[in-house]
């Protein structure tokens, strides 16, 4: 498969998260991020290691879970609590700074070098998530930015070490043990934090479902694939896809309206998604395009 169309397929996954805001504001219910964020994990992950039949051995035992913490567990908690405490798109906002995270991080732990055309890629594509998303009635819980600032930070630690330490099974597996393993470690934070949940309702269980089956299990499987094809400076960037996902969903389904400067936002991000990846195509040593450090 060209590089064209492993970009193309983990971009997919960035694009399904971005439905994660209105699934949860409109079919969840809310005040409950840490169990949610736990029924979307273990019910999926213990599903798929059903399927798989492996379970991690050695050494995989506590990376298993660390990474687990840091894609899913922590990172899932911060997401639904910023989701709740901010509209989604300053959620949005905040969490458009990973990809700079990833960046640094891989140059630290894996000593990548670091393209000024991907940082020029990164900041671009901040600014252009904050036109897209940000109005001036957008209010600024200081506990939502706080969450979304963490939570950015541990996904970017999770997916600098889910390449660093290169997992010897495939997506699927990998997938299966980090989502049962965040769920796990999810369930004594949930219930002690948090009230029992009500009974479902029809909707609430359509977006349970959702979440585990789609935006959890599909999208994650799709994205450690491009991760160990593509390495994290090439996908994190594609995380730029979901702020717009979401605001055209909430343009589409809510009749959110659409005013030039988000118009102006798309093509800002969509022209940093291309940029990052062109950047990451090129040898390191073009003009114009060389790698920081040694």
């Amino acid at each position: 498969m060209s590089r064209t169309s492993d970009i193309l397929l983990t971009a997919a996954a960035p694009a399904i998260w971005g439905s994660t805001y209105i699934v949860t504001t409109e079919l969840l219910p809310a005040g409950y991020p840490l169990t949610v964020a736990m029924l979307r994990a273990l019910p999926t992950g213990l599903l798929l290691l059903l399927l798989v039949r492996q379970l991690p051995r050695g050494i995989w035992w506590p990376r298993t879970f660390l990474l687990g913490a840091l894609n899913f567990s922590f990172f899932w908690a911060m997401l639904f609590v910023s989701a709740y405490r901010l509209p989604g798109g300053v959620a949005a906002t905040v969490g458009a700074i990973q990809p700079l995270m990833v960046l640094g991080l891989s140059r630290v732990v894996m000593g990548t070098a670091v393209r000024p055309l991907s940082v020029l890629a990164g900041l671009a594509g901040i600014g252009g998530v904050a036109l897209l998303v940000m109005t001036p009635a957008a209010s600024l819980d200081p506990i939502g930015i706080a969450a979304g600032l963490a939570g950015a930070i541990s996904m970017a630690f999770g997916t600098v070490l889910s390449r660093h330490w290169e997992p010897p099974v495939p997506p699927l597996t990998f997938t299966a043990w980090q989502l049962a393993a965040g769920g796990l470690l999810l369930v004594p934070v949930a219930l002690f934090f948090e009230p029992p949940l009500p009974v479902p309702t029809a909707q609430n269980l359509v977006g349970f479902v959702y979440l585990g089956l789609i935006g959890a299990a599909l999208t994650y499987i799709l994205w450690f694939r491009g991760l160990s094809r593509l390495g994290p400076a090439a996908i994190s960037p594609l995380g730029f896809l979901s702020p717009l996902v979401a605001v055209v969903l909430g343009w589409a389904l809510l009749r959110q309206d659409l005013s030039p400067l988000q118009i102006a936002g798309m093509a800002v991000v969509l022209g940093s998604v291309w940029l990052s990846q062109w950047a990451q195509s090129e040898p390191a040593d073009r003009p114009g395009i060389a790698a920081s450090g040694p």
